[in-house]
Order: C-alpha cells, then structure tokens, then sequence
C-alpha cells in the first residue's frame, strides 16, 4: 500500500514539473499541492483496498454421514386414520363348557353286525422268546359303530387299523389297515406292515 501511495505522489510530481515549463500559469500553493495529493492518495488506498479479494470461508469438503432418524412411532390418533371406516362384526360363538370328545375313542365291547375272528401270526425278524408284543385294533362296522377292540381273538366286520409295538431285540412299531368280513383271519405283523389272510394262511 505504500509504494501506490508513492507512485501516486511521484505522478503528481512530474505533472506540475511539466506543467512548470508553460508560461504564465498561476501557480498552486504548498497547501493545495499537498492537500490535492493526499486525496490523490487516498483515493488509491481506496480502489486498492477495494480491489484486493476478501478472504472467503472455504467449505469442508467431508460431507457428514446421514444418520439414521428414527422413524416415529404411530399415535393413537394416526392408528385410528388409518383404520378402515367399515369396522367388520364378528358374532361370538356359544362356548361349551364339556370338552369334545371322540365317540370312537373307547372300547368297542359289543356290535350288532357279523363277527370274525382273528389269530395272531409273527413274521418279523429278529423274534426274540421274551419279545413283548402290543397289538391295538380299531374297527369301523358298516353300521357305524367304531372303537378299540378290547380282545384280539375276534371282531366285528368293518374297516380296520392295527398297530403293534415290538418290545425285544429290536424295538419297533408297525401298522397296516384292511377289511375285515365275516369269516376267521390271520393278522400277520411284519417288519414292514400289518395284514390280515384268509383261512387258507400260511399255504395261501
């Protein structure tokens, strides 16, 4: 700032020195040679004061992160906007007291349709002579009368599912299902089902 402040004087000092070879030109005095190049001066202070940049904040170049804004949990007032305007009725069914019970759930002691009778054969292997054998039948007659029979030696005519667990050498448990008529059948269990052979078994 200073040299513009000289050059600026050094100027205006050629210019009256050029201006003192003309003739017969007043002359300026001291004090308004000094006081036109102080404003001369200011006035370059000025526009270099003007011209100089201002120093400008530079922005960080790091772009903080997003972070996760919890989103807000629904009030009671926007749960009830958002509800359907058809509230659908439901009409309550009369609760039982008694729990349900399956009819054919019990021993089918007796039955008014034909009876046949059973014999147990044993096909599975390996048999064992202290095997424990557990035989479960249940029976649906044509009249409709179903159960467990509480003896294996005979039954009425109906539909059929058996079920036997093998207590021995090896433990297992197998099933089959078949139609029992009027007539003597053999149930064979097997290692892999349950059947049931006329009168002509084992030469069937």
């Amino acid at each position: 700032m200073k040299k513009n402040t000289w050059a600026g004087i050094v100027i205006l000092s050629l210019l009256l020195s050029a201006c003192g070879n003309t003739p017969a030109e007043p002359t300026l005095s001291a004090e308004a040679v000094q006081s036109t190049a102080v404003s001369m001066a200011s006035t370059i202070v000025a526009e270099t004061q003007a011209a100089v940049p201002t120093n400008t904040a530079i922005p960080p170049t790091n772009t903080p992160l997003p972070t996760d804004t919890p989103v807000p949990s629904p009030t009671a007032v926007d749960l009830v906007a958002a509800s359907p305007t058809v509230v659908p009725t439901f009409t309550s069914q009369p609760v039982s007291s008694a729990p349900t019970i399956d009819p054919c759930n019990k021993p089918l002691t007796s039955w008014n349709g034909p009876t046949a009778n059973f014999n147990i054969g044993y096909e599975y292997s390996p048999q064992g002579k202290d095997d424990k054998v557990v035989i479960s039948m249940w029976v649906m007659t044509d009249l409709g009368e179903c159960g467990f029979l509480s003896s294996v030696s005979e039954g009425p005519a109906g539909q059929y599912s058996v079920a036997a667990f093998i207590d021995g050498e090896k433990d297992f448990k197998v099933f089959g299902g078949f139609r029992i008529t009027e007539a003597t059948w053999d149930i064979v269990i097997r290692n892999d089902t349950i059947v049931a052979l006329g009168s002509c078994y084992p030469k069937c």
